[in-house]
């Protein structure tokens, strides 16, 4: 089983579109639950949250937050990020065959202008985070509150599927 990890930062839009597409893990049974960190949120991210049957966290120590995880697995994603079609298959491929981590690979239609690949920096997140728990708990020792942080510095597979950024999604607001 999967647990995901989604830190908002107030952008209630792009997390129920990275809830929307998370949905077909929950019918094929691969994710557990879902949990919504968000320190700076409205009233907004609390209700779309609960909407999906997310936990919804204002503070949070990133340790506890891993350790009340129900999944194996960790999956941790910006708000905004889609994965898509054949994800879920990848993913139960992965689980069933990897003990390390892995990110999604990245897409090729929704990549980055050259000059904002070349001069701007990216987020850790933006192919997401796959890993066990374990490895999840480790690094959340290490990093604090930030789930953007558990990304830093990992060596990690690819997945075959791909997932579009939350970079390539334009601003709803």
């Amino acid at each position: 089983m999967l647990s995901v990890i989604i830190e908002c930062d107030d952008n209630e839009p792009e997390l129920a579109h990275t809830l929307s597409s998370l949905v077909v893990g929950a019918v094929e049974g691969l994710i557990s639950d879902v949990t919504v960190l968000d320190r700076r949120a409205s009233e907004g991210t609390s209700l779309v949250a609960e909407a999906a049957g997310c936990r919804y966290f204002r503070n949070w120590d990133l340790t506890d937050v891993v350790t009340s995880a129900r999944g194996d697995w960790i999956l941790v994603l910006e708000p905004g990020a889609r994965p898509l079609s054949g994800w879920v298959d990848a993913i139960h491929e992965h689980i069933a065959t990897e003990t390390k981590p892995a990110r999604f690979s990245k897409s090729r239609r929704h990549r980055r202008a050259f000059w904002k690949r070349l001069f701007t920096r990216r987020c850790p997140l933006e192919a997401g985070l796959l890993l066990p728990k374990p490895i999840a708990l480790e690094k959340a020792r290490e990093c604090g509150t930030s789930p953007f942080a558990m990304a830093h510095r990992m060596v990690t597979r690819r997945l075959s599927c791909e997932l579009i950024p939350a970079s390539a999604m334009p601003r709803l607001r």
